[in-house]
């Protein structure tokens, strides 16, 4: 079967054995030629009328000196599937996904929370908060697909699909889920293979934290404080990270927690369970180890006794992205080798 010219007015030459099915926007007339036929002449009405098409008096003319049945047909140039050009991230680990990927053109809007690239925020505008979003600024610039994080922005990801645009919300938890959601991300926007890329220069690094980690002469029992008031523990990437950074997390029974509310603690658990190292996080607000010291009890905690209290930026081991995959756990990893290095110095003091 041949097609000439492509275009509004296609001619289809067929041979007897082939069927032929026309596009029902051209209200075509359809017929199919059985084997050993000798072949049908198909006219075709243009759209919206119910007379033949005049343009078709050349193929009528053909087919009758020919065994193959010919047929005019009016036809719209289809338009070519395209990936999403203009895309607001209401986090920031997509929008650092996005320029490690190398298509932060295509990012229209972003989190007043992103730090990561720096330059995102001298580009890019803000439009969003963590809980709230400034919809009506997000309309304006038209994005074809919109970014979210978690059931915590699902109030903005339903409010903005009402008004009609594209939602996409990710709900990694975990390393691996991290890991997906670049290589998921990067399918989105065409790439599929720079995020191959840059999931396995991800996977490398943590390799390479993980081997280290192994090597450390004793493996540090690590308390991780997410918020201060109440209490809460990290959540599960975090406590992977501290296991391939050569930690154990004591609270990674509770990482698992989908919510933060699972992840609430009254304090008395570290007390008991006598973490080396604290860690603290406080999404953004700054860590105080003095007030975490002062606490009830702590001062018999290793960690408080020792003043073993060290601050992790939120963005570099709260976002689920690539930072905390790379800087986070390279942090962490640096804060548990310095322990060991210093552990037998502490031992001879005492």
């Amino acid at each position: 079967m041949t097609v000439e010219p492509p275009g509004l007015f296609s001619t289809i030459t067929a041979a007897p054995s082939d069927s032929l099915i026309f596009c029902a926007m051209a209200r075509a007339c359809t017929s199919v030629c059985p084997p050993g036929g000798k072949g049908t002449t198909i006219r075709t009405c243009l759209p919206g009328t119910g007379k033949d098409c005049a343009c078709a008096a050349p193929a009528i003319a053909r087919a009758s000196r020919t065994n193959f049945m010919t047929a005019l047909v009016y036809s719209l140039v289809p338009m070519a599937a395209r990936y999403p050009e203009r895309i607001v991230c209401l986090t920031e680990e997509t929008t650092e996904t996005l320029y490690l990927l190398g298509e932060e053109r295509r990012i229209v809007g972003i989190s007043g929370y992103t730090v990561r690239p720096p330059r995102a925020r001298r580009e890019k505008p803000r439009v969003s908060a963590f809980l709230s979003a400034k919809n009506e600024k997000i309309l304006e610039l038209k994005p074809d697909l919109v970014l979210g994080f978690s059931d915590l922005q699902a109030d903005i990801a339903r409010d903005l699909a009402k008004a009609g645009l594209n939602i996409m919300v990710f709900n990694q938890r975990s390393v691996a889920e991290i890991l997906d959601m670049i290589q998921m991300l990067s399918s989105l926007v065409g790439v599929p293979e720079k995020g191959t890329a840059l999931v396995a220069s991800l996977e490398k690094n943590l390799s390479e934290i993980r081997r280290a980690g192994k090597a450390l002469p004793r493996k540090p029992k690590v308390y991780f404080e997410e918020w201060d008031e109440p209490m809460i523990s990290g959540i599960r990437w975090v406590s992977e990270l501290l296991e391939i950074a050569g930690g154990e997390d004591i609270f990674s029974d509770l990482s698992f927690s989908q919510g933060a509310t699972g992840r609430i603690h009254d304090g008395k658990a570290v007390i008991e369970r006598k973490p080396d190292i604290i860690l603290g996080s406080w999404c953004g607000k700054k860590f105080r180890p003095e007030r975490v010291a002062a606490r009830p009890g702590w001062q018999r905690v290793p960690a408080v006794r020792d003043q073993q209290l060290f601050e992790i930026k939120s963005a570099e081991i709260l976002q689920p992205g690539p930072a905390a995959l790379t800087d986070g756990v390279r942090r962490i990893h640096e804060i548990l080798c310095a322990w060991t290095t210093n552990l037998g110095a502490r031992r001879r003091e005492r």
